[in-house]
């Protein structure tokens, strides 16, 4: 550990901020969280943990437990005409409640010694740290961790946005036994809709739209087949919204004090990849800590982000309905495709890779139909 960081104080104790705490505390840094909700806390996601997640979880040291989540195998896309499939080429994937996913992070950060401070309100930036609820800690890092609308970011005048569009989702859980061993993506003319296993009896239903009053159960009515399966489930949780933000800031370290997670910037829900970045932020923000250039953790943030952006623009070209049906249909026809686009989003392989000979055949599935 640098003797420049020996102190940390994160602010902001949502997944992204517990994974930095547990990643400098690793490292040997006294670290600080502090957070204004309570735990468990809960947030509309899709709650699906792809291979890549996971890994990253367990290079922290926290294992999922077998009770807890229900597999999946790989990912599907539908649109009540074509439908294709692929296997995840590596590791394992898992639905996990959100709260159940918040529950074993603080436990461990608990574990290892990280200071935790709940219901922690009126966060200020001082020169020697942070003040809230007239207390102050000396720190020699800051890391915003605190969201979408972070306080760190207008604090730190690092909330100078390069680009950003917004979408809005949906997400509610019903009690029903998963019918696919796939994570099931739904595109319908105007949303799309997340299907995602959580248990042996019960799933998560997860919409995205541009309309911000385009709420699930006006969503369904686009997808005959996913309503007719849902209708007679139990509701087993309350619907909850939130904001699908892509937005990429000008700068996400200044003088002592980092951005993580979605405070950093954000790319669009649909790519499902919003806790992998968080993860892997940590893991990047506190290898700078170690080496004592804090500066390093922007290149590495930059590059971090660039995988994602790309799968989101790509994944967002569909939402035009005459594209997405020859695209899905395309994919249909050519598998193989489908299976390699899924290997670059979890970082298993390049764009590079696949584009000489899969891409290609792909444009003659489409060009086909």
């Amino acid at each position: 550990m640098s003797r420049s960081f020996a102190s940390v104080c994160v602010v902001g104790g949502g997944p992204a901020g517990l994974a930095a705490a547990i990643a400098l505390r690793r490292q040997g840094c006294k670290v600080t969280l502090v957070d204004c909700t309570v735990p468990p806390a809960d947030k509309a996601c899709g709650e699906g943990l792809m291979p890549d997640s996971i890994a990253a979880l367990h290079q922290m040291g926290i294992e999922l437990p077998d009770e807890v989540g229900c597999p999946f195998r790989g990912i599907r896309f539908t649109d009540g005409s074509s439908s294709v499939t692929a296997d995840f080429p590596v590791g394992v994937a898992k639905g996990v409640r959100r709260t159940a996913l918040h529950w074993l992070m603080v436990q461990h950060a608990a574990d290892l010694g990280v200071s935790l401070f709940w219901n922690a309100r009126n966060v200020r930036l001082l020169g020697t740290g942070i003040s809230f609820d007239g207390h102050s800690i000396h720190a020699d890092l800051i890391v915003g961790a605190d969201g979408q609308n972070s306080h760190v970011r207008r604090q730190a005048a690092l909330d100078e946005v390069a680009h950003e569009k917004r979408r809005f989702g949906f997400r509610r859980h019903y009690r029903i036994a998963p019918w696919s061993p796939y994570m099931e993506l739904h595109w319908g003319p105007t949303s799309q809709i997340y299907v995602t296993p959580v248990s042996a009896a019960e799933i998560c239903l997860a919409v995205i739209s541009r309309n911000s009053r385009f709420r699930l159960d006006q969503a369904l009515d686009d997808f005959p087949d996913l309503k007719r399966r849902v209708h007679d489930a139990e509701p087993a949780s309350r619907e909850l919204g939130a904001l699908s933000v892509s937005r990429r800031l000008r700068r996400v370290q200044k003088g002592k004090v980092a951005l993580i997670g979605d405070a950093s910037g954000s790319v669009d829900a649909i790519t499902g990849e919003g806790m992998c970045l968080g993860l892997k932020q940590a893991q990047a923000l506190a290898s700078a800590v170690k080496s004592g250039n804090l500066a390093a953790y922007e290149q590495t943030h930059r590059a971090l982000m660039r995988r994602p952006r790309a799968m989101s623009s790509l994944m967002l070209t569909l939402e035009h309905p005459g594209l997405q049906r020859r695209v899905l249909a395309g994919l249909a026809r050519s598998p193989q495709t489908f299976e390699s686009l899924l290997a670059v989003h979890v970082g298993a392989v390049s764009f590079k890779r696949i584009c000489s000979f899969n891409l290609l055949g792909f444009g003659r599935a489409i060009l086909a139909g």
